[in-house]
């Protein structure tokens, strides 16, 4: 372990490199089902303050952006954490990435969604899998690989 600077830079590129490749997945998935990067943004809004984020314009996307990167720097910090009592999880990074990848999708699916003001929409097993994939390659492995690069 490289100590504080270590614990530091594993949690920012960790929680950076999440932030920005799963809001891009988000932004050309959702994109291709006809939502725009705004109403997007807003919706995560809506996690926190309700249906009025729509009607806030630029300034309710914006703190759509900086609850998603709370969302990633949280994700980033729990893997660290566990990882320094669970050395597996450095060790053997490609494989528990994506499981924590997995994990971080349903615990969002599961627990934080139904605890915020989001709409619940019907299931949809393209809508599970897409959301599985872009958390094994968009959140997970980047979390895991960060922690490793910075904590070994």
């Amino acid at each position: 372990m490289r100590g504080d600077s270590g614990t530091a830079m594993a949690i920012v590129w960790a929680g950076t490199l999440c932030g920005v490749l799963d809001i891009t997945a988000a932004i050309v998935v959702y994109g291709m089902f006809g939502l725009r990067p705004t109403p997007l943004l807003q919706g995560i809004a809506k996690g926190l303050i309700g249906p009025s984020a729509y009607q806030g314009g630029w300034a309710t996307a914006a703190l759509g952006l900086v609850l998603h990167f709370v969302i990633a720097f949280g994700a980033a910090t729990v893997y660290y954490l566990a990882s320094r009592k669970l050395r597996f999880l450095v060790e053997s990074w490609a494989v528990w990435g994506p499981l924590y990848g997995v994990a971080v999708h349903f615990f969002m699916q599961y627990v934080v969604l139904p605890m915020s003001r989001v709409t619940r929409r019907p299931f949809s097993w393209e809508m599970l899998w897409i959301g599985v994939v872009i958390h094994i390659f968009c959140v997970g492995l980047p979390i895991a690989g960060m922690v490793r690069r910075y904590t070994r």
